[in-house]
């Protein structure tokens, strides 16, 4: 069973740079996309960027601030925020899927429990 775990979310100020960390377990490998969508109050949730693999998809209104990694040999994803802005508020979910990467959130099976990241202005 695929378990993912977020770490690294917290409060930023506008222009802030943040790193979000998943640590992926149960048998991913680069094959599998693994990415993050987010989720602001009130609304749905929304791709983000994911990878395979060493393929980075990004949405393209953040493409410009964002860089997705991964390190293979420790199980590991990263996504790289950078000028960061208060419309990112939101809880960021590392995703992962055996397949292509898809901007569909039922297209994926495992979901971590999410992780808050905040800008104030």
């Amino acid at each position: 069973q695929v378990q993912l775990v977020e770490s690294g979310g917290g409060l930023a100020q506008s222009g802030d740079s943040l790193r979000l960390s998943c640590a992926a377990s149960g048998g991913t490998s680069s094959t599998y996309a693994v990415g993050w969508f987010r989720q602001a109050p009130g609304k749905e949730r929304e791709f983000v960027a994911a990878i395979r693999w060493s393929t980075p998809y990004y949405e393209d209104s953040l493409k410009d601030r964002l860089t997705i990694s991964r390190d293979n040999a420790k199980n590991m994803v990263f996504l790289q925020m950078d000028s960061l802005k208060p419309e990112d508020t939101a809880v960021y979910y590392c995703v992962a899927r055996n397949g292509a990467v898809t901007a569909d959130t039922e297209d994926y099976p495992y979901w971590g429990q999410g992780t808050q990241v905040t800008v104030s202005s």
